[in-house]
């Protein structure tokens, strides 16, 4: 019975140890995450991904081990933020944010779906009609081109289909067409 207690309760000074120092890091995170640029999970890139599950793992390994101190988490947790940014801010130098971002994909031009680019994405044909549903095509016939972009998102820009009388509008040859009126509540 004392085996069955120790294996679910545990040390009870380790348990009190681990809520402080998980309290701690947790805040820690909190205010080195305050220094970093904001994103949207819709606008990670792939190394944002790579930070962000980083991040836990530190954060979630030193909270409950005994062998690790919050200033080595703390330390761990500071390197890889800065190794972040550092990496963000070479993303603004091309050659260097060519290796580190994908290159765009085109799936559609003209109506006509690219097979072998959808096929490199990783995409089914099931997915890129998903896609043009939730952009409000029924198929590929109406749009211009559809961008795998280099976050993972799809943009898709419909042809052009308004008169030649029209082409003199702000928005001729953007490719969005007529701009969509907004709802209000």
């Amino acid at each position: 019975m004392d085996l069955i207690l120790h294996a679910l309760i545990g040390d009870p000074h380790g348990v009190v140890g681990a809520a402080i120092k998980t309290s701690t890091l947790f805040l820690t995170a909190a205010v080195l995450f305050r220094f970093t640029e904001r994103r949207t999970l819709a606008e990670f890139a792939p190394f944002d991904w790579i930070a962000a599950v980083a991040a836990g793992a530190i954060v979630g390994r030193a909270a409950t081990a005994s062998d690790t101190s919050w200033l080595s988490a703390t330390v761990a947790l500071s390197c890889l933020l800065v190794a972040h940014a550092l990496l963000a801010r070479l993303r603004l130098v091309p050659g260097i944010r060519r290796f580190i971002d994908p290159p765009l994909k085109v799936l559609i031009r003209d109506g006509q779906v690219d097979r072998r680019n959808l096929r490199h994405c990783g995409l089914t044909t099931s997915d890129l009609e998903a896609v043009l549903r939730l952009h409000g095509h029924p198929n590929a016939d109406g749009v211009n081109l559809a961008i795998f972009e280099a976050k993972g998102a799809i943009s898709v820009l419909r042809k052009d289909n308004r008169k030649d009388n029209d082409a003199a509008s702000p928005r001729s040859g953007l490719g969005h067409g007529k701009p969509r009126r907004r709802e209000t509540a």
